[in-house]
C-alpha cells in the first residue's frame, strides 16, 4: 500500500490550468442573451429601482410630516402652558418674603 504523496508544483500547476480551461469552456458554452432579453431585464431593473425610490420618498415624507406635527404640538403646548415672566416688583416681593421668613426663623 502506497502512502499519500503531496503534489509538487508542476502537478498543482497542471491541475489549475485544467480547471481554468474547463471554466472557460463552460463560460463559452453558455447561451448568449439576445437584445430583447437584455432590454426586458433592464426595464425590470429600472422598475424595481423606481419602486424603491418611490417607497423611500414616501417614507421621508412621512417622517418629515411626523416631525412637523410634533413641532406644531410642542409649540401649541408651549403657548398654552406659557406662564408670564414675573415682573421686577413681583421678584422683589418674593425676595423680601424669603428674607422676612428667614429673619422670623432666626428670631423665634
Amino acid at each position: 500500500m502506497s502512502g499519500y504523496k503531496d503534489p509538487d508544483f508542476q502537478d498543482r500547476r497542471a491541475l489549475a490550468q485544467k480547471a481554468r480551461a474547463k471554466a472557460l469552456e463552460k463560460l463559452a458554452d453558455a447561451p448568449k442573451l439576445d437584445e430583447a432579453t437584455i432590454a426586458k431585464r433592464k426595464a425590470a431593473q429600472e422598475a424595481r429601482e423606481a419602486a424603491i425610490a418611490e417607497k423611500s420618498a414616501a417614507k421621508r415624507a412621512a417622517i418629515a410630516q411626523a416631525k412637523a406635527d410634533k413641532q406644531a404640538a410642542a409649540k401649541a403646548k408651549a403657548e398654552t402652558d406659557a406662564v408670564p415672566a414675573p415682573t421686577e416688583a413681583e421678584l422683589k416681593a418674593a425676595r423680601d418674603a424669603k428674607y422676612a421668613a428667614r429673619k422670623k426663623r432666626k428670631k423665634g
